[in-house]
């Protein structure tokens, strides 16, 4: 166990991840929950105390905003973990939370538990975020319906590289590579949408909802959100035999990088242009460590580098 400044990390033997995960069904859970947290040292050490025991794996944000987690569970122990959750607070009893099963691959290696200034980071001046004053929240059913009205606009609000492996039909991006630049680009990216529906969407529903919160206060007022975000709609086209009109991979913060919904290709390789299927990969060049899709012919010939550039930069490393 590592205790740095307003981050715990739990190491975890490799071999007794596999023991308890692989060929196994464990749960994954993605949660978000924004509520005051008056002391989150105090919730940091709750929850650690019961996650350790209950070998459960993954990263979770606390702030005095409220709570971000994504987590990997034995299957058997989701009831519990997920009641324990929704009693750690009053405010969140009626928390949403995202799971799904996986017995393929694993999606985490250790337990990281972190205090932050914010759950998702704004940067914005006089921004004040009041939860409370979110978009409205909508289903896969009013989704499907407003998917082709031309009064309303779908904006969504993930990284660039999010975005171009898996979008929903004919959406909107705000090209960043961060929440926070996307942020700060919003009002005016979307100021000719003013006078309609404007439905924002994201992985989970956590920067939805603080995206929602800055638009009614640039006074937007025809604001929605996905609720419960992509996750929570496949999962209600699925269960209620809806259309989906989600197309691709969803782009993942874990060792799994993404999930696939269609068979949609949209990512290009940074090199030669052309599609391909691959992962997200980082620059052989640790000093660049970009992170970007390359196809298999330009990662041969370029050594897993993203340009001509890295690759050199390696070689002359490796010659001195």
């Amino acid at each position: 166990m590592i205790y740095k400044k307003n981050c715990l990390v739990l190491n975890s033997n490799l071999k007794n991840i596999y023991q308890n995960y692989k060929n196994k069904k464990y749960i994954i859970a993605s949660f978000y929950k924004y509520f005051f947290i008056s002391n989150p040292e105090k919730l940091l050490f709750f929850i650690k105390k019961i996650l350790v025991k209950e070998n459960i794996l993954g990263r979770i944000y606390i702030s005095t905003e409220g709570i971000n987690a994504s987590i990997s569970i034995p299957y058997l122990k989701f009831k519990y973990i997920k009641n324990f959750f929704k009693n750690i607070n009053q405010k969140t009893k009626k928390m949403y939370i995202n799971y799904s099963i996986e017995k393929k691959q694993i999606a985490f290696f250790d337990l990281r538990i972190k205090i932050k200034k914010q759950i998702v980071s704004s940067k914005i001046k006089n921004f004040f975020f009041n939860n409370k004053n979110h978009g409205i929240y909508l289903t896969a059913h009013k989704v499907n319906k407003y998917i082709f009205n031309k009064d309303c606009v779908f904006v969504d609000m993930r990284n660039s590289y999010e975005y171009e492996i898996g979008h929903f039909y004919n959406s909107l991006t705000i090209p960043a590579n961060t929440f926070r630049e996307q942020l700060k680009k919003l009002p005016e990216s979307l100021k000719l949408y003013k006078k309609k529906k404007i439905i924002m969407y994201c992985t989970g529903g956590i920067r939805c909802e603080k995206s929602t919160v800055l638009l009614k206060n640039y006074g937007f007022s025809k604001i929605y959100q996905i609720h419960g975000g992509i996750l929570k709609y496949i999962k209600q086209t699925k269960k209620y035999n809806l259309p989906n009109y989600f197309q691709g991979k969803i782009f993942v913060f874990d060792a799994r990088l993404s999930i696939k919904i269609t068979n949609d290709i949209f990512s290009k390789c940074i090199n030669c242009n052309k599609y391909t299927n691959r992962l997200h990969i980082n620059c052989y060049n640790s000093s660049c460590n970009h992170l970007f899709i390359q196809c298999v012919f330009c990662s041969i010939q370029l050594s897993s580098c993203c340009s001509i550039h890295c690759k050199d930069t390696i070689y002359r490393q490796f010659i001195k």
